[in-house]
């Protein structure tokens, strides 16, 4: 008999309109003073303001702390414990995509461990729960805001450290489709493409099993169904929010069941040349995919069931050519670039990207182990 646990938050909030009804919750925590988590732009945007609104009407006391980078680094960790600390804040309130979302997390923990976040590397290496943490998400892609994963960049040796930790999990999820209307079309397309990479690595993983198939299906199905509709017309709030329920169920799958080397391949895109996650993850989802579905056929077939092939009397490689093809179709009509050249990648690089690939996190959760030489080759096919 096998055991499995599954992590998700207490409380996950989701649909139109739904950032109006939290004060409730937030209330119900009984605690003081929140550090609010989130980024230039959104404040700028005017995004995070529709959160500070909601806040303000009820009295919450909060201060803010705008300073997170695109992929975050140890100085912004540290230095968001530092603001906390100051302003003797007692939880979190994140607003923004994985970024954000992530750096909250980190802070949480270092809030209650102590240390330095690189001692946090791996997998559930901490002691004490996080500092309580309400995830406000306003991008359909990292599902950052339900999972036990954050993804923080160590500048000095120019790595993703990627830790899985369940004392990092947010007590309360939000994920209001009208905080993402206004989020411009590449963004939608890259953090689209990251959800159905979560949803795909998590049904072909060894660590999957039925509850996690089930819903990381469901995701597929969704995106599938819904992305290209968002991308297109970025206030259709219908698709929207049907991307919503895509993330919550791609992000519990994964979250439950692991992800594999499409990960642990773009997390050193982003670490060496400070790449878009999502994009590094959608140029490289075909081609691992096309290996793995040599090792687990079945998940194939039913991907390619979800996605509207009739399966019956085909063979698994028509059905795994199926889904590559309509991952291929789906990224070119978003619009994700086809070459990491076009990015800046160099091949003089591939050596110790493979290198970090196979130490990372997600690698180990991939359906087979490849060597380096077949890591460096995948990076080759979209070089």
């Amino acid at each position: 008999m096998s055991t499995h646990v599954y992590y998700v938050p207490s409380i996950n909030i989701m649909g139109k309109g739904c950032l109006q009804d939290i004060g409730l919750y937030i209330q119900e925590l009984n605690l003081n003073k929140a550090l609010v988590v989130t980024d230039k732009f959104l404040v700028k945007s005017g995004i995070a303001g529709k959160l500070l609104a909601v806040l303000d009407k009820i009295d919450i006391q909060y201060v803010i702390y705008d300073d997170v980078k695109p992929n975050p680094t140890c100085k912004n960790v540290h230095d968001g414990v530092a603001f906390l600390k100051a302003n003797d804040c007692d939880y979190i309130i994140s607003i923004g995509g994985g970024s954000p979302q992530d750096t909250a997390k980190a802070i949480g923990i270092i809030a209650t461990n102590g240390g330095h976040i690189t001692e946090y590397e791996g997998v559930h290496q901490s002691k004490s729960r996080s500092l309580p943490i309400v995830a406000i998400n306003t991008t359909a892609g990292t599902s950052s805001e339900v999972t036990v994963n954050y993804v923080i960049t160590d500048e000095e040796r120019k790595v993703k450290m990627v830790m899985v930790d369940k004392n990092s999990l947010a007590t309360i999820s939000v994920n209001d489709p009208e905080l993402m209307i206004d989020k411009p079309a590449d963004l939608t397309a890259a953090t689209g493409m990251d959800a159905l990479t979560h949803a795909i690595e998590a049904l072909v993983t060894p660590g999957a099993y039925p509850v996690t198939d089930a819903t990381a299906l469901a995701a597929v199905e969704l995106i599938f169904a819904n992305l290209a509709r968002t991308v297109k017309n970025g206030h259709d709030i219908e698709a929207r929010e049907q991307m919503v329920y895509a993330i919550f169920l791609g992000g519990l799958a994964f979250n439950n069941a692991g992800l594999g080397y499409v990960h642990a391949m773009a997390h050193q895109l982003g670490g060496v040349y400070d790449l878009p996650h999502g994009v590094c993850n959608a140029m490289l989802l075909p081609y691992v995919e096309e290996e793995n579905a040599k090792y687990v056929p079945e998940k194939f077939r039913s991907i390619a069931k979800a996605i509207g092939l009739q399966i019956v009397g085909k063979s698994d490689k028509e059905c795994a050519d199926f889904v590559i093809q309509a991952i291929k179709d789906l990224s070119k009509e978003v619009g994700i670039p086809t070459k990491l050249s076009e990015l800046g990648v160099n091949e003089v690089d591939l050596d110790l990207l493979a290198e970090n690939a196979m130490k990372d996190a997600c690698a180990p959760g991939n359906p087979f182990i490849p060597t380096k030489e077949e890591v460096i080759t995948l990076f080759k096919k979209i070089l």
